[in-house]
């Protein structure tokens, strides 16, 4: 083999040995309609680089990015110190697999167990999908020991858990799951924020209630704190796991570590993923110790799943949120863009936790607004023709909102 190509420079690659890439957005849409399987409707831009709160695109245009890569990037594009670990790391050591032990493993591990605030044992995946799987596996291993006449896992309605096969099996969505009928089996739902109906749900055959206290996917929906802590209690009194989806809400995006600790629980499992790792591949599920022993070696496994540089990346991560205010920063440019959001003419319901937002449009189309903003150098997600869902980056300052409210009242007023 050439030894140019073995040498750890680099630098001293030949030119040729590099694919060329396209940076002109006529030819990347192309290349992706030819040859990606058609799971998205991509919109039309191809972003080439970012910095902090905007990105780039490949004719230089900036944008203001309030979706941050579907909440991962909470300490913004090309954070330094992220960066600079991401560098040193792979030019030390990338990936050995789970057969062998590693440096910052145990010590991520340990951090997010601190977060979590209670004694308990973690699992290292690739995804929130991956958290998920591993929760739901883990649940039902344990309740084979612990109760083995009960064969569900019970979720919320509107729920969106991943786009596996028994994810999409849990997510309270039907048609996620419909084209891949036949479903799989042990899940049911129960209407979001309704107590009467989750008394009568949660019973004998119930292994474990799984919720997202904050409900990304479907528009930004908070849990009641009587829905959530009446979820806790009935758990606790019928020995059922109390498994809380931190996937998008967990990090401080909702202001503290994770959002479930806004309701005053403490949840046997939880699942965390995107902004963990700040835009690289990575997600944990944190169980109550007596559950996580439910796992002997070979139940559950991953080839990438907390590798060396995963780790780096996390624990880099975890240090800058701890040298920031970040939990008071959160709350109020959240509370501050709920506020200003409120005021616009036409917008209605708006809500959310910390930097979690989506709102309503009263009688204007949110994909036409998402649209707009786009063509304005806005990043937003639109959600089905009503709502809009922001995830900045939580580095996102009060002048970011301004420009927002802004963009947006001008749309709205322009079609009039």
């Amino acid at each position: 083999m050439n030894d140019e190509i073995n040498s750890a420079d680099s630098s001293a690659h030949p030119a040729s040995v590099h694919t060329a890439v396209a940076t002109d957005l006529t030819t990347i849409e192309k290349l992706d309609s030819e040859k990606l399987m058609h799971t998205y409707k991509r919109k039309p831009v191809a972003f080439d680089h970012g910095q902090g709160m905007h990105l780039y695109d490949t004719d230089g245009k900036e944008y203001l990015d309030l979706l941050s890569g579907l909440g991962t990037m909470g300490l913004g594009h090309s954070n330094k110190a992220v960066s600079d670990t991401l560098c040193d790391q792979s030019k030390k050591l990338m990936h050995v697999s789970n057969l062998y032990h590693v440096e910052g493993r145990g010590e991520l591990a340990s951090a997010l167990i601190a977060l979590y605030g209670q004694p308990g044992k973690v699992f290292f995946g690739n995804s929130g999908a991956e958290a998920n799987e591993c929760a739901i596996k883990l649940a039902r291993k344990w309740g084979h020991a612990n109760k083995p006449a009960a064969d569900t896992i019970v979720t919320a309605t509107g729920s969106f858990h991943g786009r596996t096969l028994a994810t999409i099996a849990a997510t309270g969505q039907p048609e996620f799951a419909r084209p891949f009928a036949p479903i799989t089996p042990g899940f049911a739902h129960t209407p979001f924020n309704d107590v009467e109906a989750l008394d009568v749900m949660l019973g004998e055959k119930t292994i474990a209630f799984m919720i997202e206290v904050v409900q990304g996917e479907s528009g930004v929906w908070p849990a009641t704190k009587e829905y959530v802590q009446t979820a806790a209690e009935l758990c606790k009194q019928r020995d059922i796991l109390f498994i809380v989806d931190e996937v998008q809400s967990g990090i401080y995006r909702s202001g503290k570590p994770f959002a479930f600790q806004h309701f005053g629980i403490a949840p046997d499992i939880i699942t965390s993923a995107k902004a963990l790792g700040n835009g690289f591949p990575v997600g944990a599920t944190i169980a109550r110790t007596s559950v996580a022993d439910a796992f002997s070696p070979g139940d559950h496994g991953t080839t990438f799943g907390g590798n060396v540089l995963a780790c780096a990346v996390c624990l880099a991560v975890l240090d800058c949120y701890k040298a920031m205010d970040i939990e008071e920063h959160v709350t109020n440019v959240g509370a501050y863009a709920r506020k200003r959001l409120a005021e616009i003419p036409g917008v209605c319901d708006v809500r959310g936790i910390g930097l979690m937002i989506g709102f309503t449009f009263s009688d204007f189309s949110a994909q036409e607004c998402a649209e707009e903003l786009l063509a304005n150098g806005i990043v937003v997600n639109a959600i089905g023709d009503s709502y809009i869902r922001i995830l900045p980056p939580l580095i996102c300052e009060y002048a970011h909102i301004d420009t927002l409210v802004s963009a947006i009242n001008a749309i709205i007023e322009n079609k009039k």
